[in-house]
């Protein structure tokens, strides 16, 4: 099996800076957007008007599928409230997203840098960082397989690894 790159997710309290210190309404719909939906930054930026399902309270997102993402497929990643709460009124005025993948990836930056976060941040590292902390809130790994996108149950493996400190903390919690 070839040697796959470990991102280390955002711990909770890390999340919850990140998402503080966006100061515009931009910045709360890329970061709060990948930190509560687990998208890739690609399926971020090409979300249209049509991609949101408001009845179901979901996005129906087009991902990559198959060895290389080589075809697509669709799936549906359910929204959270504050996440709706800022795309109702950005998707009432908008039709699609506003910025591409670069810059969404700087926004991302520029917001972790004033959050004064010691590690890199990437929308990558959101999407992780949504797995593992779906995982940590009782979400099957089922589920969290079907909300990525992933068709192997080994690829959902990569993005929920849990640090020591994970482990323990989740076994004082529940035991």
């Amino acid at each position: 099996m070839a040697h796959q790159f470990v991102r280390e997710p955002l711990r909770a309290e890390e999340a919850d800076r990140l998402a503080n210190a966006c100061r515009s309404p931009e910045e709360k719909l890329i970061v709060w957007t990948l930190l509560d939906t687990g998208l890739r930054v690609s399926e971020l930026c090409s979300l249209t008007r049509d991609n949101v399902q408001w009845q179901q309270r979901s996005l129906r997102v087009t991902g990559k599928a198959g060895p290389h993402g080589s075809r697509r497929k669709q799936r549906i990643v359910p929204l959270s409230a504050r996440v709706r709460a800022i795309l109702e009124p950005y998707f009432a005025l908008n039709d699609a997203w506003f910025v591409g993948t670069r810059q969404a990836q700087k926004i991302v930056k520029r917001v972790a840098n004033r959050a004064q976060l010691a590690r890199e941040v990437t929308p990558h590292v959101l999407r992780h960082t949504w797995a593992t902390l779906a995982l940590q809130k009782g979400i099957s790994l089922a589920a969290v397989q079907k909300i990525l996108g992933h068709d192997r149950l080994t690829t959902t493996a990569i993005y929920l690894n849990l640090t020591d400190g994970h482990v323990l903390e989740e076994f004082e919690a529940k035991w």
